[in-house]
């Protein structure tokens, strides 16, 4: 069993060329892979680049307070969505006990991000009551009375929000360019007496008379305060359609808003019908087949495809506006669609001349759920990249000084050897560097200043894997070994020695990395990843250069400028093997 041992040994260190081509082939391709993808730096980080911090303030909810397990929750949450946006190095982090902080570095999609972080994200189904454009568009001619915002149901036969829902045909109504606030008033009065649900009567906002609202029982304090809500919300104004839907709950009638062609309308919305946590998936998908464009598809659960396929076919019995449900998303109506049958399957869409960017975000909040508490923005700041440059240069002059003063140690101590160590170097610092810029784009890795030091830290591991391997060498020669046979028998041991070392090393940057948050992170990666190359490098790149260069005769032969002298090194005679006397033989006279 030995001897086929020894000969596949033999034959693999008669080939070092082919690790020396293998890495430098890999070095190659990964070099040329980062000019192609336009990638040529490594990204970096907030604190290196600058970027934006945002502060949030917790409000509590209905139903949820401001505790520690909400805003963990919520950290969580917001983790999610912007990595979901591909926001690398994006920091979300509490602070006190109800402010959060998030740090979005510049470069990224950070306006995108920041629309969404804060965005408590809560979808509810509602029937809609009654519905009129606000602002300039309400002085003139009204479009139809469900000219809503584009939406439909992928289980509806195609029903369109801008066809009635019984006859096929457009609906017509409009609004007078006289009409006042009371006569708004009479019709959310209206609406508000008429039951949502399917009725075979005329529409419930149709004209009534002033006196048959006022001598109604549903008449009451609630209902008068929504009827004046409704009748004098302006959603044309930011600021009126900021508070139109605050602090309502599901199960209330309440008022909303929604833009349509860049006209903006008023809603009013019943009780809420299906909610938003009984989405199972939501997904952005490109419509080819209709001019809808671009829309978000969504699966319900059990429960929600049931409610849903309920709401639906009471809606589909009702004229217009009340065939519609508004898909009210933190109180601002994104679509209302028209119903014309009972919608079954478990599945529904939602569009509204939707961008892309619009849409994936709409379905990035609704995959990852709604926020259990709703946030201000107390404070946006601008990080400036002057004092992360600042301590990159500092970092960058302390790396090279280390590096410096680890050459030097190595030509000192080492001489010839210490080219062998420089050129691993090198490689090391090359791999590292291309793979720095390729996982930017591909996994969201960015530079901070403590992978900076991560890095730094790397350059004395690397080092010591060299010095482990060539004092396993020198022994070796102490031992009276010539070059040749010392490299290849000092190799197993060095090797045990490496890898044990090495694993240590990456079993502290994998724990470090689990258990921290942020910038931490950031060095554990740098750590882990360059520990990884030294084995790399160790293995494909210093042993085999190391069996070539004991080929030379500068090496071979132990000159004292090689650093693999005998004598310098204080080696016992050379091991020669010697045959054991052979006892004379005593014969008898015979």
């Amino acid at each position: 069993m030995a001897a086929p041992k020894r000969g596949r040994s033999a034959s693999a260190q008669s080939k070092p060329g082919r690790s020396l081509a293998l890495i430098l082939i890999a070095i190659v391709v990964l070099t040329g892979g980062m000019f192609l993808s336009g990638h040529t730096t490594p990204r970096l980080g907030i604190d290196l680049a600058g970027g934006t911090s945002i502060t949030l303030e917790a409000k509590a909810d209905q139903g949820s307070a401001i505790n520690k397990a909400n805003m963990d929750t919520a950290v969580e949450i917001m983790n999610r969505r912007v990595n979901g946006l591909g926001v690398s190095e994006a920091e979300v982090q509490t602070q006190g006990s109800n402010n959060i902080i998030v740090n979005i570095p510049k470069g990224t999609n950070s306006k995108e991000a920041r629309d969404q972080v804060g965005t408590t994200a809560k979808l509810y189904f509602r029937p809609v009551l009654a519905q009129e454009a606000t602002g300039a568009a309400a002085a003139t001619p009204s479009p139809s009375a469900s000219a809503s915002k584009s939406g439909s149901s992928s289980a509806s036969p195609s029903p369109s929000t801008s066809e009635s829902a019984t006859t096929g045909e457009k609906a017509t109504s409009s609004t007078s360019p006289s009409a006042s606030a009371t006569a708004q008033g009479r019709a959310a009065s209206d609406a508000l007496k008429a039951d949502p649900t399917p009725s075979t009567s005329t529409s419930a906002s149709s004209s009534a008379s002033p006196s048959a609202s006022a001598s109604s029982g549903a008449g009451t304090s609630a209902d008068a305060k929504l009827q004046a809500k409704y009748a004098a919300l302006d959603c044309s104004k930011q600021a009126q359609r900021t508070k139109a839907g605050e602090g309502v709950k599901p199960e209330d009638t309440t008022v909303g808003c929604g833009e349509i062609d860049g006209v903006w309308y008023k809603y009013l919305l019943g009780p809420a019908a299906v909610a938003g946590t009984e989405v199972d998936e939501a997904k952005a998908v490109f419509d080819t087949q209709s001019a809808a464009g671009w829309q978000v598809t969504m699966d319900f659960n059990k429960s929600g495809s049931r409610k849903f396929a309920d709401i639906t076919g009471k809606l589909a019995q009702n004229q217009l506006p009340q065939n519609e449900f508004g898909i009210v998303l933190d109180g601002q109506v994104v679509s209302s669609p028209t119903v014309s049958q009972s919608i079954t399957g478990g599945q529904a869409q939602i569009s509204g001349s939707f961008t892309q960017e619009e849409a994936q975000s709409l379905a990035n909040m609704l995959s990852y759920g709604a926020l259990p508490l709703s946030f201000k923005e107390q404070s946006v700041t601008t990080v400036t990249a002057a004092l992360g440059t600042d301590q990159l240069h500092a970092g960058l002059l302390a790396g090279a000084i280390g590096l410096g003063l680890v050459i030097l140690y190595l030509v000192f101590y080492y001489r010839g050897l210490s080219l062998v160590a420089i050129a691993s170097l090198l490689v090391s610092g090359i791999l590292t560097y291309v793979l720095m810029a390729l996982l930017g784009p591909a996994i969201g890795f960015a530079l901070n200043l403590p992978a900076v030091c991560g890095a730094i830290v790397a350059i004395g591991i690397t080092a010591d894997s060299f010095i482990v391997y060539f004092e396993r060498i020198r022994d070796e020669i102490r031992e009276g070994r010539s070059l040749r046979p010392a490299v290849e028998r000092a190799w197993p041991r060095a090797r045990r020695t490496i890898l044990v070392s090495d694993f240590v090393s990456f079993l502290a940057a994998a724990v470090l990395f689990i258990v921290t948050v942020g910038k931490v992170q950031g060095f554990a990666f740098t750590l882990g990843l360059t520990t990884v190359l030294d084995v790399v490098v160790v293995f494909f790149f210093t042993k085999p250069l190391m069996t070539l260069l004991a080929r030379r005769p500068f090496f071979a032969g132990g000159n004292k400028w090689s650093g693999l002298d005998p004598k310098s090194l204080g080696a016992k005679p050379p091991l020669r093997r010697t045959r054991r006397p052979v006892a004379p033989v005593e014969t008898k006279e015979a």
